[in-house]
């Protein structure tokens, strides 16, 4: 047991630090739980550690070496992901101006039933955020050049390895992000209740979600 502990602190170390640095995981998730609230959060939480095993797997079974070394296979699902996030904040971006139209007509048109505006369901959000991972070849590349380290051969089968150690990183980011998801869903409780602020919130994700395609757009291979 003393010896598992001493191998296998390095990793624990190595990947609470990599899951409580800032990047794009963790701002959609903060992004959605501002806008959306906690469960929600939680869910787009739960989608992107989904989206992230996808990427584990496949790395354990050496599809994610095809990522990595084909220049055309990257780019397929790199410019894929790109279309998906621009996607994701034009259609952000649509809804809060739908929005924003319906709260200035309302004192004139008062008697008219308004339309319903779209509502983030947990399976949305799940969704959400499997894809935005399962779309961004980067993370498997990231989960090819970092969980061999800490891989021992002669601990076993190195698959099965691979697999413990992904869903270990998994299993730490998503407490990570459930700790900042109940952080942020305390305070956005009483800003969403400003109309006018929740509009905002969501132009920032459609923003955010843009930029994260750009982001990815600019992404090499390398």
């Amino acid at each position: 047991m003393a010896d598992l502990l001493i191998q296998y602190t390095p990793f624990l170390i190595a990947a609470l630090l990599l899951n409580i640095s800032p990047g794009p995981d963790l701002a959609y998730i903060s992004a959605q739980t501002a806008i959306h609230g906690r469960k929600i959060g939680v869910f787009s939480s739960l989608g992107v550690c989904s989206g992230a095993f996808v990427h584990v797997v496949a790395a354990a079974l050496g599809l994610s070496a095809i990522l990595a070394t084909s220049t055309l296979a990257f780019s397929v699902v790199k410019w894929i992901g790109v279309a998906y996030l621009v996607w994701l904040g034009i259609g952000a971006l649509r809804s809060s101006f739908a929005k924003r139209g319906l709260d200035d007509v309302s004192s004139e048109i008062s008697a008219v039933k308004r339309p319903p505006i779209p509502t983030m369901t947990a399976f949305h959000a799940w969704r959400q955020g499997a894809m935005i991972d399962v779309l961004n070849p980067k993370v498997a590349i990231f989960f090819m050049a970092f969980l061999p380290q800490f891989v021992n051969p002669a601990a076993g089968d190195g698959a099965i390895q691979f697999l413990v150690l992904g869903t270990l990183v998994n299993v730490i980011g998503f407490c990570v992000e459930t700790v900042v998801v109940f952080a942020i869903g305390f305070a956005a409780t009483r800003l969403r209740a400003n109309g006018s602020l929740g509009i905002w919130l969501q132009r920032s994700l459609g923003g955010m979600f843009i930029a994260l395609g750009v982001r990815l757009a600019l992404t090499e291979r390398s």
